[in-house]
């Protein structure tokens, strides 16, 4: 029997595993999930934006106007820098991450540092904010390299 031809590629599993990670997320507005990937395409860890463990959601408002105090800016943890937070590995050097939002100023710092080597992301709704603007800055300065993840229509149905 030949193998089956209809299967997702790499960068399709590991955009779906940070696209279903996102759906963790309880914001309101903003789901967004990244997934870090070694260079022999095994997954090392994966994260999706929240409040850090022990901040409760239901204490913590997720208005996004307001006195900073009262938003949930000063708390939310982004899904890239959980992804990071998360590995329980030795290093994340010449790793790739899968992101469902381009990564913003904090984020890519915290992605620069740890080793991460190269962004593939979907969405870039904030390209014209002076964060995003910064980010590629600091990524064409360190070398870390960014693509638009180009979707090919793929749809998946998983029934949980």
């Amino acid at each position: 029997m030949p193998k089956r031809e209809k299967y997702i590629n790499w960068d399709e599993y590991f955009m779906g595993v940070a696209l279903l990670s996102a759906e963790r997320s309880k914001d309101p507005n903003s789901q967004v999930g990244a997934c870090i990937v070694s260079s022999d395409n095994k997954i090392l860890s994966i994260g999706y934006n929240g409040f850090p463990i022990g901040c409760s959601d239901n204490e913590i408002s997720w208005e996004r106007e307001g006195e900073f105090i009262d938003t949930k800016y000063p708390y939310v943890c982004h899904a890239e820098l959980n992804a990071i937070l998360n590995y329980t590995g030795t290093t994340l050097k010449e790793s790739k991450i899968y992101v469902s939002l381009f990564p913003c100023n904090e984020c890519a710092k915290a992605i620069i540092q740890c080793g991460i080597k190269e962004i593939i992301y979907m969405c870039d709704k904030y390209a014209d904010t002076d964060s995003v603007k910064v980010s590629k800055k600091m990524f064409d300065m360190s070398g870390v390299k960014y693509t638009k993840y180009e979707s090919k229509g793929t749809e998946l149905n998983i029934k949980l």
